[in-house]
């Protein structure tokens, strides 16, 4: 019998082994439209959460006093996957990684503006760090033009928002529940790109697509097992398998090798966000969200 701290690493590796294939088949299904791959996402991401919904309230399950908070969590999600999904399709899949690691730098900066929370100097100076470490890894791109390397930021940028949009949301609502919003809003989204040209996939490539939704729905819930059995701070370094997974996919499937400027910029990033995330628990505040909601 595992203990709880055990259970709770399997269930972080699990997450982080499902979002890290998840974005393999996002970058392989470059030859379908985004808003097809979306639908996808939110319809078969679905399916993990009904086995979630208490009998108790399966002809009720969707009601809401918070739906306007709901709605705005969902907006900032839609910004987040959509611009993290042209990324992975754009650069490789290391840099995408890299940046989105990030995210609690943004987080950091919002919680200031929407929930009045104090930044010492210890957090500054982290966010300083990791800022630097995004230009470092991203200057390449800005100097070619590349303004492809702008989607992993404005990923963080929405991501950050959802951390904060979860945490006022998570006082009165379950998780199934806001993941169920999320999914919906993907997949009512991604009808209005019909009329750009859907791809019918063969089954294989069906069956992969499926398979990408269903991922992101485990992965959103294994997460949230993985905190609710260990404690945070002894599970949330494992996140940082993802960059290994990147890079490791990206070599195989794309013969993708990290520069050195994005190693050494991926490091003060993660470095950045691990000071920030500590800080956070020295302080009883947990805002961060890590890594995806996708």
């Amino acid at each position: 019998m595992l203990s709880k701290n055990q259970l709770g690493f399997l269930y972080m590796f699990m997450s982080v082994c499902a979002f890290s294939i998840m974005d393999l088949i996002v970058k392989w299904s470059e030859n379908y439209p985004v808003g097809e791959v979306l639908f996808f996402r939110g319809f078969c991401g679905i399916i993990p959460l009904i086995f979630l919904i208490p009998k108790e309230k399966y002809l009720v399950f969707y009601k809401t006093n918070r739906g306007f908070l709901h709605l705005k969590r969902c907006v900032a999600g839609l910004i987040a996957i959509v611009a993290i999904f042209i990324a992975l399709r754009k650069l490789p899949l290391a840099t995408v990684v890299s940046i989105s690691f990030a995210a609690p730098i943004f987080t950091t900066i919002l919680s200031i503006f929407l929930l009045s929370e104090k930044v010492g100097l210890y957090r500054w100076l982290a966010v300083i760090v990791g800022f630097i470490g995004i230009i470092i890894i991203s200057e390449p791109g800005f100097s070619s033009m590349n303004l492809y390397y702008i989607y992993p930021i404005i990923f963080c940028l929405g991501l950050s928002y959802v951390a904060i949009a979860i945490k006022q949301l998570s006082s009165s609502e379950p998780v199934w529940l806001i993941s169920f919003y999320f999914s919906v809003s993907i997949m009512i989204v991604s009808f209005f790109t019909i009329p750009q040209g859907w791809i019918l996939p063969s089954l294989k490539d069906l069956f992969l697509l499926c398979l990408l939704g269903i991922l992101g729905g485990l992965a959103n819930l294994w997460l949230t097992q993985s905190y609710k059995f260990s404690d945070v701070s002894l599970v949330t370094p494992l996140k940082y398998l993802a960059l290994v997974f990147a890079i490791i996919f990206g070599y195989i499937f794309w013969s993708e090798v990290p520069t050195s400027k994005t190693l050494f910029g991926s490091a003060l990033v993660i470095i950045s966000s691990i000071v920030i995330f500590r800080r956070e628990i020295y302080h009883n505040k947990q805002v961060s969200i890590q890594r995806h909601e996708q």
